[in-house]
């Protein structure tokens, strides 16, 4: 690389060729220091052309965009492990979105893996989510189906938006929230599923700071103040260990692994408890090369027996992923010890084959069908044609393919057994119809019940590793619509949706039939108009629910229809007393009131960075019932097909779809109330049942004048009480006193905010 000075640039141009020369460097070192063939001439050229085709122009940090590519291809190749060909189609990724060169261009000057892999990424560039929620749906729809063709495809696109997520400071905080919620909605499981583990926790820490700012930074604070007592642990507990492994002659290395923020925090919120309650942070790593290559599974097992011998293991936090690796490739072993000073401390012992698997994934490794890769791909493989399996069955509403595929991310599994002794992994939370559908559909849909280990248990019945599921059939059983929340898999969800489609279309067919059948019986024409007249007298929505109708018998075609249709005057809701619950008006509670459905109100919305919560534009919003926000919760506003502005709490399941799912209607907000407006909450309260105890909790309550208590349960079993209170409170300072004042009673152990 020339280092001399162009006396042509300007000095911001020489500055912006200097980055953007050393960046390029870099990346030609870390790609020669590789195990790649050395193809530098083809990655010199994409570059320049790439770098040509986005001269002039910018980033909305300020940064010239070339950097962006060269930034993305730094990830492809040192991060994830890819060669080339995948180098140079991340330099040139958005070549053909946002200039005037063509994929022919590309294809006729880097070959057709480039021009292909680019393709790809152009159908699915600017994020999965387009302006239309459909458009969404369908063009994620794309990506996988491209992912299933071409593994780079997704893995270019997971190297893009991680550098977004780096830079995504430059945004404003509405385009913040929803590429964060996408991010962790879709792009860390997948992230994850393909064994890219430290991308995949770069993915949710990144996403975790920007929608939760303040928590990010407490946790943070929280490990750096806790890093000297982690530091004590790991120094007494680990020379014991590698003194035994030197003896033992194994070549290995001992580090601690420490829980990421956002896994800390999901532990925090789903346990309710502080962060000093969470003791799994420190985890010891066992890294060890082996002395043979084929025994190095037997030698985890040396080295796990070996440690036994120093702490005593847990009996039940044994997890062996040598025998049966996880559908990511991952493989170790893992228990929990107790140390010396009387702490659990859980150890991961692994080869470096192994550590390399783990961080990388199948990604590092992929040889495209190659029969002499040093890996089994069988489980990618199976991981894949499962994605095109739910690919292939038609949704009529694509915006459901979203939580379909996000059921077949996840990653946590069991391990189950068949009646003959086969080992079937499945998805945690698995029911036993999820393992009726997983073995065959005809199985699934005709499944009457399931014995497990030898017991008759109900089809929602959720399975644990270890369990043998025999399934019960008859010819008699149909699927049921209920069956849906039986289920957790995206195959068994899919069949289920499928077949009710499918009955739904026969039913509709039937009843059409049967009307159609007594109108010419009545020697009236079944036009279009006389059966739509039918839908209006019976008060349906439209013509399928008033087939549905009459095919289930809920409605029987009579007189009254026939002497509406000759235009006589019908005794209209005759059939109330038969079905009194159909045909009526729906609840005019549900309209908007108009200071909240206010077109004016809702365009402005668009134009503000953040919108403000005060005691003025309250009355302008609704309060999500889903999670029940209040002042000093970490809120957004969503803009519903009603044209009203709702308020979620940024961590509510709700608003994590919605953003995903409809980014652009989301606002950034932030609260204002100055304590005048009450808010709604409830605390869950729990410990030792003792005398005084009720009287203590109620004393408490009556000091907090400023919050009324609506509601109080509490209930003891075996010498221990729970409860809820609802209360009115101003913010979330309200919340954290009085639950410090309720804990400090004797014998309250806990008192935590929870859901209403």
């Amino acid at each position: 690389m020339s280092e001399q000075t162009n006396p042509t640039l300007s000095p911001q141009e020489q500055k912006d060729e200097e980055l953007i020369q050393a960046a390029f460097q870099h990346l030609l070192d870390t790609y020669l220091a590789s195990n790649h063939r050395r193809k530098v001439e083809v990655i010199t050229r994409a570059f320049n052309f790439a770098k040509q085709a986005h001269k002039g122009v910018r980033r909305l940090s300020g940064e010239p965009y070339i950097l962006h590519p060269i930034a993305v291809a730094q990830i492809v190749c040192e991060e994830i492990g890819l060669g080339s060909t995948s180098i140079c189609a991340a330099l040139l990724h958005d070549v053909e979105e946002d200039t005037d060169y063509s994929n022919e261009d590309l294809t006729n000057l880097f070959g057709p893996k480039v021009g292909n892999i680019v393709e790809g990424l152009t159908k699915i560039s600017g994020g999965i989510f387009g302006e239309k929620a459909s458009l969404q749906a369908e063009t994620f729809k794309k990506l996988l189906l491209m992912m299933s063709d071409d593994i780079r495809v997704i893995l270019i696109k997971i190297a893009d938006r991680l550098h977004n997520m780096r830079t995504l400071s430059s945004m404003a905080p509405r385009k913040q929230y929803k590429i964060a919620s996408e991010t962790l909605y879709i792009f860390a499981p997948i992230a994850d599923r393909l064994g890219l583990n430290k991308i995949k926790t770069e993915l949710e820490n990144l996403s975790f700071k920007y929608e939760h700012p303040e928590e990010y930074h407490d946790i943070e604070k929280q490990l750096d103040k806790t890093q000297p007592e982690r530091d004590t642990i790991f120094g007494e507990f680990t020379p014991p260990i590698s003194k035994k492994l030197d003896e033992m002659g194994v070549k290995h290395s001992i580090k601690a692994r420490i829980k990421s923020p956002y896994s800390i925090w999901m532990k925090m919120e789903n346990k309710h408890v502080p962060f000093e309650e969470v003791f799994d942070i420190l985890a010891i790593r066992i890294v060890f090369v082996p002395k043979d290559r084929n025994e190095e599974i037997d030698e985890c097992y040396r080295i796990y027996g070996a440690i036994t011998k120093i702490y005593t293991p847990h009996p039940t936090r044994f997890r062996d992923w040598l025998s049966n690796p996880k559908a990511n490739g991952y493989q170790a072993l893992h228990n929990t010890f107790m140390s010396k000073q009387g702490k659990w401390i859980e150890v991961q012992i692994r080869s470096d084959r192994m550590d390399n698997i783990a961080e990388q994934g199948f990604a590092a490794h992929w040889k495209y069908k190659d029969k002499n890769a040093p890996y089994d791909e069988n489980e990618l493989d199976r991981w894949l044609n499962s994605i095109k399996e739910i690919l292939d069955d038609p949704q009529p509403d694509t915006l459901d393919l979203l939580d379909t595929i996000k059921l077949n991310l996840y990653s946590n599994e069991i391990l189950v057994f068949t009646p003959k002794g086969e080992l079937k992994n499945m998805p945690a939370g698995s029911t036993a119809l999820d393992f009726a559908f997983a073995i065959h559909s005809f199985l699934g849909s005709h499944c009457f019940g399931a014995k497990v280990n030898h017991v008759l248990v109900p089809l929602n019945y959720k399975l644990k590793s270890g369990d043998q599921v025999e399934v019960i059939t008859t010819r008699n059983q149909h699927v049921q619509p209920e069956w849906i929340n039986f289920v957790t898999t995206a195959k068994a969800r899919n069949k289920i949706q499928a077949i009710l489609r499918r009955d739904r279309r026969d039913k509709c067919q039937r009843g059409e039939e049967s009307l159609v059948t007594f109108l010419k019986n009545n020697d009236i024409q079944p036009t279009p108009t006389a059966i739509e007249k039918l839908v209006k007298l019976h008060g349906f929505p439209g013509r399928e629910e008033l087939f549905l109708a009459i095919a289930d018998e809920r409605i029987i075609p009579n007189e009254n229809d026939l002497n509406h249709l000759h235009g006589k005057k019908a005794k209209r809701g005759w059939w109330r007393n038969y079905i009194p619950f159909i045909g009526r008006k729906q609840s005019q509670s549900a309209v908007p009131a108009a200071s909240v459905n206010d077109p004016e109100f809702i365009h402005n919305l668009n134009r503000k960075q953040t919108f403000i919560l005060n005691e003025e534009t309250l009355h302008r919003c609704e309060m999500a019932t889903c999670c029940g926000p209040i002042p000093g919760d970490d809120v957004l506003g969503y803009i519903t097909a009603q044209d009203k502005l709702e308020i979620h709490k940024r961590s509510c399941p709700t608003a994590v779809k919605l953003k995903t799912r409809d980014g652009n209607n989301i606002i950034a907000c932030s609260w204002d109330t100055h304590r005048e407006v009450p808010f709604e909450c409830r605390l869950q309260i729990s410990g030792v049942d003792s005398q005084g105890v009720l009287y203590a909790i109620a004393d408490v309550l009556h000091k907090q004048r400023s919050s009324p208590v609506r509601r109080i349960t509490i209930e003891t079993k075996d010498g221990i009480f729970s409860g809820t209170l609802d209360i009115a409170v101003y913010d979330t300072n309200d919340v954290r006193n009085i639950c410090a004042s309720l804990e400090q009673i004797e014998n309250v152990t806990k008192a935590v905010r929870v859901e209403l």
